[in-house]
């Protein structure tokens, strides 16, 4: 039950005349814009990531790893540390190439014009068209792609901003609130459940930026990752999610992504900043510390 009693009504105008509450209520706010002046650093590689190790962050690392065990070499990157819970977000450098002030955030700089990329379903495509990869080029599995990874655009604000945040965050537990948006979630398990009973990947045979998209959030929730709530959403129902979220777990491009801007869990899966492939041999966080 919930343990909020108070009726609400709302106001004909709203103000923000308080702090929301919760785990992320010191940078929530109803304006954009940068809040203090901070250039971004910039490194050698012809990609610069601005970023955190969330699903959102471990899409683009995983897609960039991917690239370079291809042997895409143009797709060398720096993955820089943004600290989202000490607002670098709203940094001016950053708000530059994100006006949106979300992670994760790239900069193109391999040509005359650096470019800015915001937004990761974006960053996917720019990356997979810049290189010829991982998007299929036949017109119905591309469309069959485009649709898998447009689906995890839309369906991931109800998984984290819905029941992550009222299952795990949200200062009060609200009954209405984790049951509209647990049901949601179930919901849409089910729709990846059905469709990996008809092909190994979402986009049909062949892995593609679809999966890449969708692994971090969905495969993550399957495997009790997210939230702490798997036991709560019964996660070990969905068989063939359980089946396609293992089988792109074991990619060695996909076991070094995830760990590229990560802050916590294991300190060997952390790796803060990734600069050079050997990074991922020398700079994790036990390697630091037994080196310290």
């Amino acid at each position: 039950m919930s343990t909020s009693t108070e009726e609400y009504t709302p106001p004909k105008v709203w103000s923000w005349n308080k702090a929301s509450g919760g785990r992320f209520a010191n940078i929530n706010r109803p304006i954009a814009g940068p809040t203090h002046d901070k250039e971004l650093p910039v490194g050698k590689h012809p990609m610069q990531l601005y970023s955190l190790g969330t699903p959102n962050g471990q899409k683009i690392t995983i897609m960039l790893e991917e690239l370079l065990a291809l042997g895409h070499k143009g797709a060398e990157y720096d993955a820089w540390l943004i600290k989202i819970g000490d607002g670098d977000q709203f940094g001016s450098g950053f708000v530059a190439i994100n006006p949106n002030s979300k992670i994760p955030a790239l900069l193109d700089r391999s040509g005359p014009t650096p470019i800015r990329v915001f937004e990761s379903g974006a960053i996917l495509m720019h990356l997979a068209e810049k290189f010829g990869a991982l998007l299929p080029t036949d017109t119905a599995k591309r469309a069959e792609t485009l649709s898998w990874l447009f689906w995890q655009m839309g369906s991931a604000p109800y998984l984290g901003g819905g029941f992550g945040h009222f299952y795990a965050y949200a200062p009060t537990k609200i009954e209405y609130a984790i049951d509209r948006f647990a049901m949601e979630t179930k919901r849409q398990l089910d729709v990846l459940d059905r469709r990996l009973a008809e092909t190994e990947f979402l986009g049909g045979a062949d892995y593609t930026i679809a999966d890449i998209a969708v692994w971090p959030w969905y495969g993550g929730l399957a495997k009790g990752l997210l939230y702490g709530g798997g036991e709560f959403l019964a996660v070990q129902d969905y068989k063939n999610v359980q089946r396609w979220a293992d089988t792109i777990a074991q990619r060695p491009a996909v076991k070094r992504g995830r760990i590229v801007n990560r802050l916590q869990g294991d300190p060997a899966a952390q790796l803060h900043e990734r600069h050079d492939a050997s990074d991922f041999e020398t700079k994790t966080q036990d390697k630091l510390a037994a080196a310290g």
